[in-house]
Formats: structure tokens, C-alpha cells, sequence
């Protein structure tokens, strides 16, 4: 008989070692598949930046953009309102000036304004040199005339004449001068003015370059990256019809200096300070013609004369200029001689004001 034979199992787990399972290849290889997985990560996050990238700065763009202009929105309220103010008064202002600067541009844009008082004559002022004036007076009623100038007031008296007459003066039209005609019994007959103004020009950093903004004479011009400048709001002209049916022609410029630096930061307290407003001509106004000429850039002055011909230019198109009101060009239709006032012989008021500010830390 067989004795009963027991079969014994090893219980344990037989491990069979191989080169590919050894404990220092296991480590190695989750190291490569945390390398891996990192890498995949950083590879999604820089696709989606270089996706967004552009999005992102366009906002950064369009923020500092509207920066830009809230604060020379902010800054013209100001003006205003110091501008209107007795001489010696103003007000204090704080900005935000981060991503922007202020800087000045000091005499910028030239205004001439003449015109006669009276309509029993006719007179031009030609100025020669900066010494000397010519005058023809077509009815030869000019004897003497006033030069005035932020330093005094210069008083010389002529001879009559057919032809016109030379005048030498020791006066600079460097930044405003007044003419003022007058006949043999000292009654005003004719009035000439030149004002130089000055503004200011707001900077911002944009993506593709800097924005540029600049504020002259209540006007509101802007200039982008590979943009040429453009003309957003136009100087304070305006021209009413009364009650009577008489017309006024409105003038308001301003004029904007800036004492020092104004600097940058997240608070820049500044001081807005009137130097006194100006009544530079009122009251009944004949053979009216004014010029501009803005030195900031060539673009802007024919984007004025456009906007005040607008209408002239629609009418002689429409072949309706003997009923139209409005500016006209003085002389040659492309207005390079200056701009005047169509009424068809209904009187004409002229009221110019000029407000000056002085702005300092």
C-alpha cells in the first residue's frame, strides 16, 4: 500500500528579479513622467498666453487709452473754471499720472483777428517786419494808432495819405499784440490783434508706440501709433443769430502755460491759477477776417479750415451762395488767406475773450 503522499505549497510570493524592475530603474522612471507632465503643462500655459497675449494687450491698451482721455477731459473742466475765475484765483487739482506725462507746448497755434470799427472806411495793417507796420486806409481817415503788449502800451501818430503808410515801432508780437487805429479826433476805427497760444500735450505708452493728446486753445487733437493726427474738437468759434436778425460771431481761446514739471505718480497735486481774463474785441465788426495757423503739426490747420468751409464749400456746389450765412474764405476758396463772415450786408458783432491759466505743482 502507498503511503499517502502530502503536497506542500510554498504560500510566500516568489519574486523573480530582473534588470528592469530593480528599485532605482522604478525611481527613475516616474521622475521622466513628472519631467513629462510638467512639460506638457508649461507647453499648454505658453500656447494659451501667446493665444491671449494679444487680447490682453489690447486691453491694457484700451485702459490706458481711457486713461488718456479722462484726464484731458478732466484737465479742460479745470481750465474752464480757473479760466473764468478773477485774476490771482483758481483751484487745486489732483490726477493720476501712472502710465501718462503732461508736458507743455508753448505757443503753439497763432490767431490774427482784424477788423474794422466803422463803416465809413476800409484799413489793412501789413506788418513788414518785426519793426515796422504798414497801413492803408482806403478813405484816409487813420492818424495815429496804440500798440499794446504784455509789457506797455506804444502810442505814434502819422500823416495821412493816398498810399500806405510805414509805421516803426519798438513792440514784439512775440506772444499777443493789440492794434488799435485811430482818426484825427482819437475815435477808434480799426482793431488788429495776434495771439500766440499755448497748451498742453498728454503722452501715454501703448503697445505699438505712444498715444499723444494734446489740448490747444479749447481744441482736442490725437495722434496714434502709424496714425496721422486728427482733429477731435474744434476750437470754440460760434456764430448766432439774434433776435433783431443780427448776427455775433463768438470767439473764446484759451491760453495754457505750465510753470515747472508736473512729474508722474498715483497723486499729482497741481495748481490751476487764473492770470485774469481778456476782452480783446467788442462790439460792431466790418470787413471781419481771421487766420489760424497751428505749428503742432501741418495737419491740423487744413482740418480747420475744412470744418469751417464745410458748408460754403455745399452751397457753391448747390450754387446757393447768395442766400448762404455762415464763414467763407476771405479771399482765395481754399481759405489760405484767412476766413471772414458771410451776412449779405446784416451787421455783425464780434465778441473775442481769451482765458489765461498758469498751471504749477
Amino acid at each position: 500500500m502507498v503511503p499517502n503522499l502530502e503536497w506542500t505549497v510554498n504560500t510566500e510570493a516568489c519574486f523573480v528579479s530582473r534588470a528592469s524592475l530593480r528599485r532605482d530603474d522604478r525611481a527613475v522612471s516616474e521622475v521622466l513622467g513628472v519631467v513629462m507632465l510638467l512639460a506638457m503643462v508649461i507647453t499648454i500655459m505658453g500656447g494659451v498666453w501667446i493665444f491671449l497675449n494679444p487680447y490682453l494687450t489690447d486691453f491694457e491698451d484700451n485702459t490706458n487709452w481711457n486713461s488718456a482721455v479722462g484726464i484731458s477731459e478732466r484737465f479742460q473742466d479745470r481750465i474752464d473754471v480757473a479760466g473764468a475765475s478773477p485774476e490771482g484765483t483758481g483751484i487745486r487739482h489732483t490726477l493720476a499720472l501712472q502710465s501718462t506725462y503732461i508736458r507743455p507746448i508753448d505757443k503753439v497755434e497763432t490767431w490774427t483777428i482784424s477788423a474794422d470799427v466803422v463803416a465809413s472806411d476800409q484799413i489793412n495793417i501789413r506788418h513788414v517786419n518785426l519793426t515796422t507796420l504798414g497801413i492803408d486806409a482806403l478813405n484816409e481817415t487813420a492818424r495815429s494808432l496804440s500798440i499794446e503788449t504784455p509789457v506797455g502800451t506804444e502810442n505814434v501818430a502819422f500823416a495821412a495819405s493816398r498810399e500806405e503808410v510805414l509805421v516803426r515801432h519798438n513792440s514784439s508780437r512775440e506772444h499777443w499784440m493789440i492794434i488799435t487805429v485811430f482818426d484825427e479826433n482819437l475815435q477808434p476805427v480799426h482793431r488788429s490783434l495776434s495771439y500766440a497760444l499755448s497748451g498742453i500735450q498728454i503722452t501715454t505708452s501703448l503697445g505699438q508706440g505712444e498715444h499723444e493728446l494734446a489740448l490747444m486753445n479749447n481744441a482736442r487733437v490725437e495722434h496714434f501709433p502709424n496714425q496721422p493726427w486728427k482733429v477731435t474738437s474744434y476750437p470754440s468759434v460760434g456764430l448766432d443769430q439774434l433776435v433783431d436778425g443780427e448776427f455775433r460771431l463768438s470767439m473764446l481761446l484759451s491760453d495754457v502755460t505750465i510753470n515747472g514739471s508736473l512729474g508722474t505718480g498715483n497723486n499729482i497735486g497741481m495748481n490751476m491759477l487764473s492770470q485774469g481774463p481778456m476782452t480783446l474785441f467788442t462790439g460792431q465788426a466790418y470787413n471781419l477776417r481771421f487766420t489760424v495757423l497751428n505749428e503742432l503739426n501741418d495737419l491740423i490747420t487744413p482740418q480747420y479750415h475744412d470744418h469751417w468751409l464745410d458748408e460754403y464749400n455745399l452751397n457753391r456746389a448747390s450754387g446757393t451762395l447768395d442766400t448762404f450765412v455762415g464763414y467763407g474764405p476771405y479771399e482765395r476758396a481754399s481759405g489760405a488767406d484767412g476766413f471772414t463772415i458771410d451776412t449779405h450786408g446784416v451787421p455783425l458783432y464780434l465778441e473775442v475773450d481769451v482765458q489765461r491759466v498758469e498751471v504749477s505743482r
